[in-house]
């Protein structure tokens, strides 16, 4: 009896320990199940794109780019860019400049567009040899202009300026200044899989892209540049490549009007044609108005003809001609040469872009 009586009562110790074992197992499954079924995304609109940020830092942040932005959508906003930003005295040692400053140092006196020319570089070890071990480089994506091997201080320049260095250097800018927004313009001689691997080594960058599909900007478009700003996408990226869209980088001729780059050698040719013949600067598209990109450089730039160009001459020509010709626009984008260089007028590229931007 005493036996029978005790291997009962270790039986009936067991049962209730199997059903809380049996209860738990049901318990995980059933929340692994919850977790692994996926929840639909709501529809993309400017609406929910533009409000990822809730409760009162998220007002916060809105409050503070409508107070910087107000109500401008950004084909109502100028900026002022650098022609060749990567061609200047303090990031390497160029022979021929188009800016004296570094590209960080344009970023932080006002500039808000940068004209880059990227260029594919193959890790040469003839170069290395003969510099001394100055040139040993690998093979990357680097701001060329022409050809990465052929003049040392004219098409290329040293120390070598990696193009993922330079737009980790625009990164760096914008997490520092939450209000800002920056445009980056290639001169393209890259293949897609060449510009993704190096966009990829651009810590921040994703989180920082507009991509205007997201947007419905063909349908919509352009979003107010305080939406930008308060969905943090505050960096646009175009080329003139067209195979690129798929990394968020957008084909200039499908998205803007530009004009003609050059003011002839002797800089007395303002006229404002555009670049592109089958792109007309006064192109209407139903619900859609393409950025202006308006160019205003020479030839070969110089420090003298710079300052002869950049001033009273840039603001009548955007007054008088180039308004004309797109139909009444105002430029998104004026691109100059040593843009802290003016005439004696007392404007500079700086002040007429916040001319611009003042008023109606």
């Amino acid at each position: 009896m005493i036996g029978m009586n005790m291997l009962r009562s270790r039986r009936s110790g067991r049962y209730p320990l199997v059903c809380l074992l049996l209860l738990a197992l049901l318990g995980t499954a059933t929340a692994a199940t919850a977790s692994a079924t996926p929840t639909p995304a709501p529809a993309r609109t400017h609406a929910t794109a533009t409000s990822p940020a809730t409760g009162p830092a998220g007002t916060r942040a809105a409050e503070a780019a409508a107070a910087r932005w107000g109500e401008r959508r950004l084909d109502e906003v100028a900026f002022l860019t650098t022609h060749n930003a990567f061609t200047n005295y303090e990031d390497s040692r160029w022979s021929s400049v188009n800016q004296a400053e570094s590209v960080r140092h344009q970023l932080d006196n006002g500039v808000r567009s940068l004209s880059l020319d990227t260029h594919w570089y193959e890790r040469s070890t003839w170069l290395c040899v003969i510099s001394f071990g100055s040139d040993c480089y690998p093979s990357d994506v680097y701001l060329c202009h022409g050809d990465c091997k052929t003049f040392a201080g004219a098409t290329y320049a040293l120390p070598r300026q990696s193009f993922h260095g330079t737009m980790q250097t625009v990164v760096d800018f914008l997490a520092a200044h939450p209000q800002e927004v920056v445009t980056v313009f290639l001169e393209d001689y890259v293949s897609p899989e060449q510009l993704q691997q190096s966009l990829g080594r651009v810590r921040g960058l994703p989180e920082l892209l507009f991509r205007p599909d997201d947007w419905h900007v063909r349908q919509q478009g352009w979003p107010k540049v305080a939406d930008l700003v308060t969905a943090g996408k505050r960096l646009l990226v175009f080329s003139d490549r067209s195979d690129r869209e798929h990394l968020g980088v957008m084909y200039d001729r499908s998205w803007t009007v530009s004009n003609y780059w050059s003011l002839g050698d002797m800089g007395n040719d303002l006229t404002c044609v555009s670049r592109w013949a089958d792109v007309p600067l006064d192109r209407q598209e139903p619900g859609f108005r393409r950025l202006f990109t308006m160019s205003h450089h020479r030839n070969v730039p110089t420090v003298l003809t710079a300052a002869l160009d950049n001033g009273s001459k840039l603001r009548n020509r955007i007054a008088e001609q180039c308004r004309k010709a797109t139909g009444g626009r105002t430029p998104n984008y004026v691109s100059v040469d040593f843009h802290r260089l003016s005439d004696s007028s007392g404007h500079t590229p700086a002040s007429i872009v916040a001319e611009l931007n003042a008023g109606p």
